[in-house]
């Protein structure tokens, strides 16, 4: 006889969403919906008002071993994952050696990905730092090219302006020497005029006088006697 005793056989119960440790730990805030449930799966039960939480909920009795027992909460707003609570998934199994390796690797590669990210945001503040110092100083020297420009300008309308009024003095000032000089020369002919005519009046009066003297004299010639009382 076998001293084997035999026992009843139990097979393994599982109800509610199956999870793992391996899966749970690869969940980020960011992720959508979607993501979430290519990763773990549909949620046991969803949130009937908001649809703005999922709970993956599993009660299992194995054949052999312990109950297992867990909650995973998930929080979302509108379509994207903001909060995650593990706090009910203690009695998960833990990760196996080659789990740990995988999950080592994964948060090596997240680890540089977030430092090329870093360095790239740093790079690119640098580069549009720089951009905007450029775009500063050449909007500094349009500026000033401008207001240059502006200077140049009100300073060549103002020359022309100046020459402009003094072109019109010089213009009014030749008109004013040609009305003089015609005036001099007016009062120049006018005063020889006045002396020719003076002169002629003096000729005129001494010719009358001498013609009166030369008549009175052959008046008295006339009229004098043919004899001489001696």
């Amino acid at each position: 006889m076998s001293d084997i005793i035999p026992t009843p056989y139990k097979s393994d119960l599982y109800q509610g969403s199956v999870l793992e440790r391996f899966k749970i730990n690869q969940l980020k805030v960011g992720m959508s919906k979607t993501q979430v449930q290519d990763l773990i799966g549909s949620p046991s039960v969803i949130d009937p008002f908001h649809n703005n939480q999922w709970d993956y909920i599993n009660y299992s009795t194995p054949g052999v071993g312990s109950i297992v027992h867990y909650r995973l909460t998930l929080a979302f707003d509108n379509a994207t994952l903001t909060k995650i609570n593990t706090t009910g998934t203690d009695s998960l199994p833990q990760l196996t050696d080659a789990e740990k390796v995988l999950e080592g690797k994964r948060i090596a590669e997240e680890k540089a990905r977030a430092e090329a990210a870093a360095k790239a945001k740093i790079e690119a503040q640098r580069i549009a730092k720089e951009k905007a110092i450029a775009a500063a100083k050449a909007k500094a020297e349009a500026e000033q090219l401008a207001k240059d420009k502006a200077a140049a300008e009100a300073k060549a309308l103002e020359a022309k302006r100046i020459a402009e009024e003094k072109a019109k003095a010089e213009a009014a000032a030749e008109v004013a020497a040609k009305a003089k000089a015609e005036a001099k020369r007016i009062a120049k002919e006018k005063a020889v005029a006045e002396a020719k005519a003076l002169e002629a009046k003096r000729i005129a009066e001494e010719k009358a006088k001498v013609e009166a003297a030369a008549e009175a004299k052959r008046i008295e010639e006339a009229n004098r006697p043919w004899y001489k009382f001696w």
